[in-house]
């Protein structure tokens, strides 16, 4: 597959100053290859610093610093370990997924909502590209479901958000795994959509250029606003107001959600009121009508 990873450079380096583009056929997990680069511990004994400088094994690029703390956007074809919330494995097949992480310094007072902000700029750009009405949703707090019919999505991809210390600052490593074309994932609970079933010429590169510039300025304009600007934007795609929920919670077993807070929480009209569901290790499924 072509990657245009030039191409992606140059739209991206006005943003992230620093940053760089890596393709390469397999990884383990793309979040982990860049949490253990901006965790490794660099050699400060004499004659030590050579050993901060290796090549990359990923991907056979020299260069690259053991303590990388600069902005990445790391692409895998393959993950033979890819990883979701809560330890899930992610599925993913080769030319048919695409999977990749951005690794980016971010300093903000309130992490709440990134997950959704972060959505709401994939599934813009992923449905601007089909010009149609959306088709597009979001489930809270980290997934994209392809809408069919009323009250019926199936999950198209997912979010995973994680940090580590870099200096004041945080550095965000944020994976996402969308399924592009067809194929046959060994476990599938909420359902399987790709992309190609409302983008008929999506390829994993194309998908990659179509949503990394809109991602990157959506972090940026969140760092700067927080949730803010994209609360209205998420509720327009939320897939779960409204409908009965269940929540692995003990104090909150089922619900209605009743939309999102201001910071990104979720909502949950309970018999005893709406009680505010932060992520954290939270998991939340629709659930299924009487019979």
């Amino acid at each position: 597959m072509h990657w245009g990873a030039e191409a992606l450079w140059e739209q991206l380096v006005p943003l992230l100053p620093g940053i760089s583009v890596e393709i390469v056929h397999s990884a383990r997990s793309t979040n982990t290859v860049l949490l253990e680069r901006a965790r490794a511990v660099p050699d400060t004994s004499p004659g030590g610093l050579d050993a901060i400088v290796r090549p990359s094994v990923e991907s056979g690029a020299f260069g690259r610093r053991a303590v990388d703390l600069q902005p990445c956007l790391f692409v895998a074809e393959h993950q033979s370990a890819g990883r979701g919330r809560q330890g899930r494995t992610w599925h993913s097949a080769p030319g048919a997924s695409l999977t990749f992480s951005l690794a980016l310094p971010l300093a903000m007072a309130d992490w709440s909502g990134l997950s959704l902000a972060i959505g709401v700029a994939i599934a813009e750009a992923l449905d601007d590209a089909t010009g149609r009405a959306p088709r597009i949703g979001l489930k809270w707090p980290n997934d994209l479901w392809l809408l069919g019919e009323p009250n019926t999505a199936r999950k198209l991809g997912g979010i995973l958000i994680e940090t580590v210390a870099a200096g004041a600052q945080r550095l965000a490593v944020i994976g996402i795994g969308l399924n592009v074309q067809r194929f046959e994932p060994s476990e599938v609970n909420t359902g399987f959509a790709p992309l190609h079933e409302i983008d008929t010429a999506a390829t994993p590169p194309a998908v990659l250029a179509r949503i990394a510039l809109p991602l990157v300025k959506a972090l940026k304009r969140f760092e700067r606003e927080g949730f803010a600007p994209f609360a209205e934007r998420f509720a327009a795609r939320d897939v779960l107001t409204g409908r009965g929920i269940t929540t692995t919670l003990p104090e909150v077993p089922h619900g209605i959600a009743r939309g999102v807070s201001a910071n990104g929480a979720l909502q949950v009209q309970t018999d005893t009121g709406v009680v505010s569901v932060a992520s954290g290790e939270v998991s939340v499924r629709l659930s299924r009508p009487e019979a």
